[in-house]
């Protein structure tokens, strides 16, 4: 009797392709060998866009460590882990992974990550700018700067106009707010329906049609339209076309520039072209940073209504680099560091640089901007430890440099006299710190 044996590997790699959570396997060196088609959907990018890069290069982590690189420097697994991070095209991620070390022959000889995607679950339970738990309207908005003036008087207009309308900035910047603020004016009594656009499942638009019966009257807001696939993008075209005669406000957003993403394929043209009766755009905050200062005064004031606290600003030295900050994340970034600046107050009237998070203070530091003697000190000027004070100044060094390089981990490393591989080692252990 005949007992060949079976080849499996064409079953695994069918397996890996079809399972319904993402698959991104490193060697040893962090180097991608296996990323499979969930994870490209969960992330946004080709295998080819990552198989020779790192990690740290193509996604922004902030207050946590990539666990896929965790698990390669320790190990060690790490389960049932919730990750938010941002890819290098500035979309917000959030996963729950299971990272495993892979052994061979007991030598690490890599790592693998098994992860669900949970971006839009995220979004639904917790939406950072929308936590009040009250009607968003045009007077609630902070507005100092003319250009937030100015959208602030087109949304007025669109409102009145009851057109579709698109918002169209980067993540963070609001557009969820200025959305419901329209939804407010326009005089509607129905609901405001948001559709995250996060995803790719069918049933997205499945649930979508069901709910749409209930609309009427009120706003459909579809958050960020160009991440949708695009045949999924094709049947919500054809969704609100069907139900554009009836009594629904139609807002949408996406995080680009809409043409140069019709253009790069990521925007149906016809989708763009029902959205766009108004465009509104909104900047990020680096480039509208008087509305920083102004949003802080406002979120210190519900913190003393809603808290207690009495806390009421800024130190002159915090409001500088707050100023100086580039602020990637724009206002959902500011909101979640004054989250956690006023978890840590006590009796505090004024935030002070002791009660801003390390992290914070080392990605904030700009060439020229601060010595390193600023931060080497605690707040009574006392000097510290040694081995505390070589990493303080490691991390400044670092830092700097990844700075002085845009982020670019190859050119820092030559720029450093060490090799690139060495340079992530440093900084995995400065995040793990």
């Amino acid at each position: 009797m005949s007992s060949d044996k079976v080849d499996l590997t064409p079953f695994f790699e069918f397996a890996g392709e079809h399972v319904a959570v993402g698959i991104h396997a490193v060697d040893s060196k962090g180097k991608t060998i296996i990323y499979n088609s969930k994870m490209k959907e969960i992330e946004g990018f080709d295998f080819e866009e990552l198989v020779d890069r790192s990690i740290l290069e193509m996604f922004r982590f902030e207050q946590q460590e990539s666990t896929l690189l965790k698990v390669l420097q320790s190990g060690t697994s790490v389960l049932n882990v919730k990750q938010t991070y941002w890819n290098r095209k500035g979309q917000e991620i959030t996963t729950i992974n299971d990272t495993y070390p892979i052994f061979s022959n007991e030598e690490l000889i890599g790592a693998i990550e098994l992860s669900r995607d949970v971006t839009t679950l995220e979004k639904v339970v917790y939406q950072p700018l929308r936590k009040y738990e009250e009607p968003i309207t045009f007077n609630t908005i902070t507005a100092v700067s003319p250009s937030m003036k100015k959208v602030i008087a087109t949304s007025e207009k669109a409102a009145k106009a009851k057109l579709p309308v698109l918002l169209i900035g980067e993540s963070g910047t609001g557009k969820e707010l200025i959305a419901e603020a329209i939804h407010r004016a326009s005089s509607l009594n129905g609901p405001f329906y948001t559709l995250f656009c996060h995803g790719t499942d069918q049933h997205l638009l499945d649930q979508l049609l069901l709910d749409m019966p209930n609309m009427a009257g009120g706003t459909l807001y579809c958050e960020r339209i160009d991440l949708l696939p695009l045949h999924l993008q094709g049947q919500l075209h054809a969704l609100v076309q069907e139900q554009s005669g009836d009594s629904i406000c139609f807002i949408a957003s996406v995080g680009e520039d809409p043409v140069e993403l019709i253009g790069s394929g990521k925007l149906l043209k016809e989708l763009y072209y029902f959205f766009s009766a108004m465009t509104i755009p909104l900047e990020p905050l680096r480039k509208r940073k008087e509305d920083i200062f102004s949003f802080a005064a406002d979120y210190f004031s519900r913190h003393r209504k809603n808290f207690g606290s009495i806390v009421r600003g800024m130190d002159a030295e915090v409001s500088r680099l707050f100023q100086e900050y580039d602020w990637p994340g724009n206002l959902k970034e500011l909101e979640l560091l004054l989250d956690e600046i006023t978890s840590m107050l006590t009796t505090q009237d004024i935030v002070t640089m002791d009660l801003l998070p390390q992290y914070f203070k080392s990605k904030s530091i700009r060439p020229g901007k601060l010595a390193p003697e600023d931060f080497l000190v605690n707040s009574t000027k006392e000097l510290l430890p040694l081995e505390e004070y070589l990493f303080e100044a490691e991390m400044y060094y670092l830092q700097k440099a990844m700075d002085l390089y845009n982020g670019n981990v190859t050119k820092a490393a030559n720029a450093l006299g060490m090799s690139r591989q060495n340079l992530q080692y440093r900084l995995r252990k400065i995040k793990k710190k």
